[in-house]
């Protein structure tokens, strides 16, 4: 038997652990990406969750320039962490729709009296329907959608200051 054969499985051991380390140290990255970017939004058409306030359909997306489609609830925590950032994003210029999830007209006034109004339609997406069909995993989740009604970019959680800059990238990208 050759003399370095006896240090196989002990090195076989090493590298297996090694391999486990580096799982345990680095996870990987669970975010749930939708299969919709870089095809068109999928048909739809909400009704309106607030009196003042038009609905959104898939139809208002198309013919209009790049915009963003936030989806979100006034009981969100997140959502309301990130209302600046949508506020500062709509000075700049970005359109910005909203996706309201399972939410009531009373909630998403004081939501909006409290953190802003970005929004220039908030759709009425009681069952999630919408949510899923964008294939968005949660609530905050954001689509930048171009002139064609096609989705260019998803951003996954609450837009966060440093995210602001990305996302008028991003807006830029799809005129």
């Amino acid at each position: 038997m050759r003399p370095g054969l006896v240090w196989a499985p002990l090195a076989a051991f090493a590298l297996l652990f090694a391999v486990v380390a580096s799982g345990l140290f680095r996870p990987a990255d669970r975010t749930i990406r939708s299969g919709l970017v870089g095809k068109p939004v999928p048909g739809f058409a909400l009704d309106p969750l607030l009196a003042d306030k038009p609905g959104l359909s898939s139809a208002d997306l198309r013919g209009t320039g790049p915009r963003l489609v936030n989806v979100f609830a006034s009981w969100c925590a997140p959502c309301i962490a990130e209302a600046p950032q949508l506020l500062a994003l709509k000075r700049a210029g970005v359109p910005v729709d909203g996706v309201a999830v399972r939410d009531t007209a009373p909630a998403m006034r004081g939501f909006l009296a409290r953190n802003g109004d970005p929004f220039g339609r908030i759709g009425d997406d009681r069952a999630s329907a919408v949510q899923l069909a964008l294939g968005a995993a949660g609530v905050p989740e954001s689509f930048v959608v171009d002139a064609r009604g096609v989705i260019t970019y998803q951003h996954v959680g609450y837009i966060t200051p440093a995210d602001v800059r990305l996302i008028l990238a991003e807006i830029e990208k799809a005129r």
